[in-house]
């Protein structure tokens, strides 16, 4: 039995040596594992700070951009308000022309009446003073007497 009991306890120790060789190769395992855990803990925290970088830097860009677009609103409403400005101006330049426009055309239409009545007037005085001259052609004798010079019978007509 003794032979037993040192092949038990040569057993055992094998056994205890196998353990603890199970116990280390699993704790290079769980270490490799660890190492591993790490590593893709440290690739995920760079992308992690890398993503964050580039969101920063976007946001930076989308706040300017904002800043640039407010200030052209800005910009833009100052422009609208000086073109109102001047449209309402020019309105009130327009009513004013159209006014004066009006005025005028109907002063033009009073020269124009009494242009008709000057020339009515005229043609009136024409044919009132209209004055019979008599032919600068000599009459022919005709068969009867001859009137004295200066006596001739169209010259009464002209004296009136």
């Amino acid at each position: 039995m003794a032979a037993f009991r040192d092949i038990e306890e040569v057993s055992q120790g094998l056994l205890s040596l196998l353990s603890a060789n199970r116990a280390e190769a699993q704790q290079r395992r769980l270490l490799g594992r660890h190492e591993q855990i790490l590593e893709r803990l440290l690739e995920t925290q760079d992308g992690a700070e890398q993503r964050l970088q580039e969101t920063l830097a976007a946001e930076e860009e989308v706040a300017q951009s904002l800043l640039h677009s407010k200030e052209r609103s800005c910009q833009g409403n100052a422009e609208l308000q000086q073109l109102e400005a001047e449209l309402q101006r020019a309105a009130e330049d327009d009513a004013h022309l159209q006014a004066s426009l009006l005025q005028l055309n109907g002063e033009l239409q009073e020269l124009r009446e009494l242009e008709a009545d000057l020339e009515r007037q005229e043609r009136d005085v024409d044919e009132d003073t209209t004055v019979v001259i008599p032919s600068a052609v000599p009459l022919r004798p005709q068969c009867g007497p001859a009137h004295p010079p200066g006596q001739h019978p169209a010259l009464p007509e002209i004296h009136q």
